[in-house]
């Protein structure tokens, strides 16, 4: 079922949902994607639970016209596609930015929501960058958008990843609106002090789902309460690359969620 949510401030959100089950799924898509990043995860899973995917504001087939793209903006496009179908509770599964989104998301939505995990959304905490090293990296993509998000997704794979893929997202991420990739990158590379203070209100468990490519720091996640699931053999689009290890290890951690859940 394909459907469309309206968020706080007038923008129209498609989404689609399937199957039947409990917790519902919420899938967030990552920085100039959209909800067919999911499409190795929807119908599989849907098989045993609800399963949602949202277009957030000014991605995929949802509408534009917001004057700042910020975390705390898409977390309120997430609860208003979570309160158009009435879900009760939920387990939200953010893709890098979405990562950062469905923090947001959870702190509106408070105990309808089951669990929390992060795919690939950070591999450590407690050293944000500073603003000198924002600022220069998002000179590069006001520079030239296209190119410099094209040589992003580069680095996001390892060598032997599949190039039809390679090439996919590169050519999808890089035709992405400039001037709303920019002012959303922008608040997402600068959001980790405000993701530190949300994971200190949080009673929620978060697992972070983070491929074996490059360092991971699990001390760091752990002492902001984050367990880390390492999954081998990937890069930063995970759950594209091997959709069914990645579906396995996200079965597992909603199991764990579900057993904690229960009195």
């Amino acid at each position: 079922m394909s459907g469309v949510a309206t968020s706080p401030d007038g923008i129209a959100l498609a989404f689609e949902a399937h199957g039947a089950g409990t917790p519902t799924l919420v899938f967030v898509h990552g920085w100039s994607c959209d909800r067919s990043y999911w499409r190795g995860q929807l119908r599989p899973l849907a098989v045993r639970y609800q399963v949602v995917a949202v277009d957030l504001a000014g991605h995929g087939a949802s509408g534009g016209g917001r004057r700042a793209w910020t975390m705390a903006g898409f977390g309120e496009d997430v609860v208003a596609v979570v309160e158009q179908l009435g879900l009760g509770a939920v387990v939200l599964i953010g893709h890098s930015m979405g990562g950062d989104v469905i923090v947001e998301a959870a702190l509106r939505l408070g105990d309808r929501v089951v669990g929390l995990v992060w795919v690939d959304t950070y591999s450590t905490l407690g050293e944000p960058d500073t603003d000198d090293e924002i600022e220069a990296f998002l000179a590069l993509f006001r520079e030239d958008f296209a190119d410099a998000t094209r040589a992003l997704v580069g680095r996001l794979f390892t060598p032997d990843a599949d190039p039809e893929l390679v090439e996919w997202v590169a050519a999808d991420m890089s035709a992405a609106p400039p001037e709303i990739a920019v002012d959303a990158l922008g608040h997402a590379v600068g959001n980790e002090p405000g993701i530190l203070a949300a994971l200190g209100e949080l009673t929620t468990p978060v697992v972070a789902i983070n491929p074996d490519a490059w360092p991971t720091d699990p001390q760091a996640l752990g002492r902001h309460g984050v367990k880390m699931v390492r999954m081998p053999g990937v890069g930063h689009f995970l759950m594209m690359e091997d959709p069914d290890q990645f579906n396995r290890l996200l079965g597992e951690v909603i199991e764990e969620f579900s057993g904690q859940a229960s009195p």
